[in-house]
């Protein structure tokens, strides 16, 4: 089915911490990320479609019960990931236990971004439950926080049934229409977008 940018409106309102504090009561893994295969195949390919060998520090928020910080830790010296549920941050830092180079931290985004900056940023499935002038806020700090030449791995859900629905196809034209920031890696299927930008270290800068 043909997109077409603008099809979809992001929420007025971003999701709330409440909504998704009740996705974890109602279930510990509330999207199934550690047992459906389109979720370790969306993994997969998000790892094989990282540039480079190895990065020096990487945030990842919106890590949910941690699936992708465990392969994340074998590419990256450190890894800072975050959630905004305490159940999700718990699961995590399990998941993670024996991996040292993983912090695991609690975070409600867009307002607590980390200090530091980072040659890798990966967002997985999160930049669509945010309003447009969240989503702003995020990509603001986000790209501030990327070092010259980083990469920004993004890669979301993509309805192919519901056009008027708000999805990875809106979110990343988003991304795509920022300026300072190269589209290096593109990939879609029936599942989902992915695409890597790497930021401009002439027009990168932020702020």
């Amino acid at each position: 089915m043909t997109r077409t940018p603008g099809d979809a409106a992001p929420p007025e309102q971003s999701f709330s911490l409440d909504h998704f504090i009740g996705l974890y009561e109602a279930k510990d893994d509330p999207w199934d990320n550690a047992t459906k295969w389109s979720d370790q195949r969306k993994y997969s390919v998000a790892m094989a479609s990282l540039p480079r060998e190895r990065y020096r520090r990487c945030y990842e928020p919106g890590c949910a019960v941690g699936r992708l910080s465990v392969l994340l830790a074998g590419r990256c010296d450190e890894v800072l990931a975050a959630d905004c549920v305490d159940e999700a941050v718990a699961q995590a830092r399990a998941t993670t236990a024996a991996l040292p180079n993983v912090q695991v931290e609690r975070a409600l985004l867009p307002a607590e971004l980390p200090d530091g900056a980072f040659d890798l940023i990966v967002i997985g499935d999160l930049l669509y439950y945010l309003s447009a002038d969240d989503l702003r806020v995020m990509l603001d700090g986000t790209v501030a926080r990327l070092e010259d030449g980083g990469d920004l791995l993004v890669v979301h859900f993509r309805d192919r049934e519901n056009p008027g629905n708000y999805d990875g196809f809106n979110v990343h034209a988003v991304i795509a229409a920022r300026p300072g920031l190269d589209r290096v890696i593109h990939h879609e299927d029936e599942w989902f977008v992915l695409d890597v930008f790497r930021k401009n270290s002439i027009t990168g800068h932020c702020g």
